[in-house]
């Protein structure tokens, strides 16, 4: 990828692009050098809802070619479907996950969980969070307090594990490479499914409800009855 956040220019280093600039920087050097290296290129990271980027660069002759993904986060989150509806043969990648504040709390968990529907939903293949872990206070290395998976407190020498760390494993525990997501049909419809390369098909739900919620899954003659928890997220796996 030759440029993360090629339209921000930062507090900390960056590098500001055109998208047409990116093109002939593509197609006239880096993608010739990387095929001569069998490195793949992808565009990105497209943290804009301008779908009119990646136009310019899917309508450039030279750079075109040698594009095989394309990789979005924050704002981009507005224009990943568009781009999976326009772009069918490319691959489409979520980047990075929305820092957060430093809570690490229930409320932005179910926020993630919204952009993790919101990209997968439309076209990505792969989803990437941001901090592994950080120290308590949640401050990063930029100065400024953003989410975790897990929280260290250097002075007691233990951790935590927050609620996306969980979030992400209703997933990637689950989820295995290679899985294609599966559209649904129902009046209920937070969730995201899956059908993995060994032929199981994996449910995450969620209820975001103060009550028990009941729901019934079919799957050609399989079903299945599963109460959710108030305020819960649920995998459930037909093998």
């Amino acid at each position: 990828m030759p440029q993360n956040e090629f339209n921000s220019c930062q507090n900390f280093p960056s590098c500001t692009w055109t998208a047409k600039g990116l093109a002939t920087f593509i197609g006239g050097y880096l993608g010739p050098e990387m095929k001569k290296k069998q490195v793949a290129l992808m565009f990105g990271t497209m943290e804009r809802e301008d779908i009119a980027l990646v136009d310019t660069i899917m309508t450039d002759a030279q750079a075109k070619r040698y594009i095989t993904g394309i990789g979005f986060q924050w704002a981009g989150k507005g224009a990943i479907g568009k781009v999976y509806q326009k772009y069918p043969g490319l691959k489409l990648y979520q980047t990075e996950q929305e820092c957060g504040d430093g809570k690490n709390d229930w409320a932005y968990c179910n926020y993630t969980w919204d952009l993790m529907k919101q990209y997968l939903k439309n076209g990505a293949s792969a989803y990437l969070y941001w901090n592994i872990a950080l120290e308590k206070g949640g401050f990063s290395r930029w100065g400024w307090q953003q989410n975790s998976l897990v929280t260290v407190d250097a002075q007691e020498k233990t951790f935590r594990f927050n609620h996306e760390y969980y979030l992400m494993k209703h997933l990637s525990h689950f989820v295995s490479k290679g899985a294609k997501r599966i559209e649904t049909r129902s009046e209920f419809d937070n969730l995201l499914a899956f059908v993995n390369p060994d032929g199981t098909v994996v449910v995450v739900a969620q209820n975001k409800t103060e009550a028990l919620q009941t729901v019934h899954f079919q799957l050609e003659k399989r079903s299945a009855e599963i109460s959710l928890p108030a305020n819960s997220f649920s995998t459930i796996v037909f093998k």
